[in-house]
């Protein structure tokens, strides 16, 4: 086991701060956690991390990072595109034995791929920038055998559509997304005043498990393909909806279950899967 005394006796987060003028910027989606015992809440719902090497996007002055230490991470990848956080989290990799990697890149082009062949399976925590967010998990999700788990922070809205069942208004293409793949779990919000800057809105903190298969069987593209255009309609009927993708969405529709006077909010996972399979089917 690591000792983690010396990761534990660094300066607190807001001398950190001071000393190297890591005023939070926007235009990053940047919203540091400074409490140290929220950061620790999120290490350990991660865990056990012995031998797991943790993915960290965004970690600013650090706190997250710390946590994860403390905690026993085995690895810890941080990836940090601010050059004025790089000072702080060199820092921290001075008292942490080898087991802090960074990165001094933007999250959105890193090789995902050739980091998982070097170290295995990732898990991924982390305390995401609100402006890439979204983007960055669906990217993840499309290449999912690469991660054992993900720890996420989102605006608690982003949060809800992840965990979202089919007949309420948060469901949507992001819900199809991660809970195909994934099982969806929020674990605990955190209010504005958590962060500084205060953002305007609440926090959820989420796991994703990767399923060891999809939820059911289909064409993630196709599938990808239909759910747009079920929910980029969703106030319109199926049938209404659906008539860019197929030649005849009534009779498509009726044949898999599904009712043609239906919208895509009330429609599961398993139904846009079946509607995939007709699609793949209708196209040879």
């Amino acid at each position: 086991m690591p000792d983690t005394d010396a990761v534990a006796a660094l300066p607190p987060l807001r001398e950190v701060i001071k000393a190297h003028g890591l005023a939070a910027r926007r235009s990053l989606g940047q919203n540091f956690l400074l409490d140290l015992n929220i950061t620790r809440r999120i290490a350990r719902a991660a865990g056990p991390l012995k031998n797991a090497v943790v993915l960290e996007i965004g970690p600013g002055p650090g706190g997250l990072t710390r946590a994860l230490l403390e905690e026993g991470a085995g690895t810890v990848i941080a990836v940090e595109r601010d050059d004025r956080c790089i000072g702080a989290l060199n820092d921290v990799a001075a008292v942490a034995e080898g087991r802090l990697e960074i990165l001094a890149a933007d999250a959105m082009t890193i090789d995902i791929v050739a980091l998982a062949e070097k170290h295995g399976k990732l898990r991924v925590v982390a305390n995401l920038p609100y402006n890439i967010s979204t983007p960055l998990l669906i990217g993840w999700l499309k290449r999912v055998s690469l991660f054992d788990r993900f720890i996420l922070m989102f605006q608690s809205e982003v949060a809800d559509r992840l965990a979202a069942q089919p007949g309420t208004k948060a469901y949507g293409r992001l819900s199809v997304a991660a809970q195909w793949r994934c099982d969806v779990r929020p674990l605990f919000t955190l209010p504005p005043r958590a962060f500084t800057p205060a953002p305007k809105v609440a926090s959820t903190v989420v796991e994703l498990t990767p399923r060891t298969a999809p939820l059911a069987d289909a064409d993630p593209d196709i599938l990808e393909e239909l759910v747009a255009a079920a929910f980029g309609q969703r106030r319109k009927m199926l049938r209404a909806a659906l008539k860019g993708v197929f030649a005849d969405p009534q009779t498509t529709l009726s044949g898999v279950g599904i009712a043609p006077e239906a919208r895509a909010e009330t429609v599961s996972i398993e139904g846009f899967c079946a509607l995939a399979r007709a699609l793949a089917k209708s196209r040879g």
